[in-house]
């Protein structure tokens, strides 16, 4: 009876002193952190570094502050790249739920700045942020993971690469339409901003152009890939496959027209099947161009108004106006595809690609609209003002309106020219035949 008693007072005080240490331990954890979290926000760096130490070997899974905080310390203040490794580990070995898509992004990009890591392993990382959340990934890696994915399978696996850039660009589109709605609000009450409603609109601005210019270069990376030639023999192949797949559908018949693939009795197919696979906006939207290209003009207008009619949201109605103007041009239709494009603006205001739109249709008409080598050159003058709208209204394509203001600037009359068409700069000046739009003279400066 002795002997029970002295165990289980045995056991009593064994589990009392595990309990007290544990709690010791936790308290202790506490402590720690809490001085941590104030020396880093005071930047006292010195610190703040021997408690996060013992953080990182004793407390792992107390908060993800230790290591939001910690790659700061390890990164920007001891630089040390071992340590920085062990931050972005442990945190997604004890936080895998807080954000991963960003954390992965994040890693490979320190790995890719270091050097501390093959290109595959950098792509692997990628992939798990890739597979987790694309939107949430930066810019730069959303458009690593892309070319690396292109180089891998453009061979052997065309459609991995197309299925890849469409989810891609639908997160990009997203945070693209996000930031123009976020821009739009600030802008509306632009006079009433405060410093921090200020600096919140330049970050927009920024974000948005960053976005921009991912979108440029996901586009660059597949347009040798998908062409006509390319796609027609694939979405045959594989039409019957996937002929009630929405998903499917509205990727391939979207890749058609954005190619000027629409000739091809393959689109109308496509096109027909993904209305009845998903009946919407997006897919009356393609049926319209089908009955355009047919002759149909008012089964055509009919479709493009049940489209609009539908769709709700001011961005999506000025894409759904751009697109009929991107089809009535490849008609023929310069005049009308400018009405539309103007429609889309009407609905957002800062569409920059509806300014570019009509000012490369102004582009196109050089010939057309202009006798002498004077009035051809004159043609460029809108041409120039439409795309200095673009860049100006809509961070995202800014850096792709540039290239177009510096090449419509070239191509203005030089000086000697307007010296001998006996006008002076900043005269009045009206484009003539279907443009009719009314400028200034302008010199390119040469």
């Amino acid at each position: 009876m002795k002997k029970i008693t002295f165990l289980l007072a045995a056991i009593v005080f064994l589990t009392t002193a595990k309990t007290n240490a544990q709690e010791d331990a936790e308290r202790e954890c506490k402590i720690k952190y809490n001085l941590f979290k104030g020396d880093f926000r005071s930047k006292k760096y010195d610190d703040a570094y021997t408690n996060w130490i013992y953080l990182m070997d004793n407390c792992k899974d107390l908060s993800v502050n230790i290591y939001k905080y910690g790659s700061t310390l390890a990164e920007k203040v001891r630089k040390d790249p071992a340590l920085a490794k062990r931050v972005y580990e442990q945190r997604l070995e004890f936080f895998p739920k807080k954000n991963p898509a960003k954390v992965h992004s994040d890693y490979a990009t320190y790995l890719i700045k270091n050097k501390l890591a093959s290109d595959n392993e950098i792509f692997d990382l990628l992939e798990k942020a890739y597979k987790i959340s694309p939107k949430d990934m930066s810019n730069k890696n959303i458009y690593r993971y892309f070319q690396g994915v292109t180089d891998k399978y453009k061979d052997n696996q065309p459609q991995k690469v197309f299925d890849t850039y469409d989810d891609v660009m639908e997160s990009v589109n997203e945070k693209i339409e996000d930031y123009a709605k976020k821009i739009a609000k600030l802008r509306l009450d632009s006079v009433n901003l405060d410093k921090k409603a200020l600096n919140r609109l330049r970050a927009f601005k920024i974000n948005s152009k960053a976005s921009g210019q991912v979108e440029g270069g996901l586009d660059n990376i597949i347009a040798v890939l998908a062409t006509c030639e390319r796609l027609i023999p694939l979405y045959n192949r594989d039409f019957e496959a996937n002929k009630t797949n929405a998903t499917w559908l509205k990727r391939a018949v979207s890749r058609m027209f954005n190619k000027g693939c629409q000739t091809d009795p393959l689109f109308e197919k496509l096109a027909r099947a993904y209305a009845d696979a998903s009946p919407s906006p997006e897919a009356y939207s393609f049926v319209s161009t089908v009955l355009d290209n047919n002759g149909d003009e008012k089964g055509a207008a009919e479709m493009k108004q049940k489209a609009f009619d539908l769709e709700t949201d001011p961005i999506k109605k000025a894409k759904y106006k751009l697109k009929f103007a991107q089809a009535a041009k490849a008609r023929g239709q310069k005049s009308r595809a400018r009405q539309l494009a103007r429609e889309a603006l009407k609905f957002n205001p800062s569409f920059g690609k509806a300014y570019l739109f009509i000012g490369r249709l102004y582009q196109s008409s050089v010939n057309q609209c202009g006798k002498s080598e004077f009035e051809k050159r004159m043609v460029y003058a809108p041409a120039l003002r439409m795309a200095q709208r673009a860049s100006n209204v809509d961070p995202s394509i800014s850096s792709v309106a540039r290239k177009y203001i510096l090449t419509y600037r070239a191509n203005l009359p030089s000086k000697k020219l307007i010296f001998t068409e006996g006008v002076k700069v900043g005269d009045p000046y009206t484009v003539k035949c279907w443009i009719g739009e009314n400028t200034t003279v302008k010199s390119s400066g040469k």
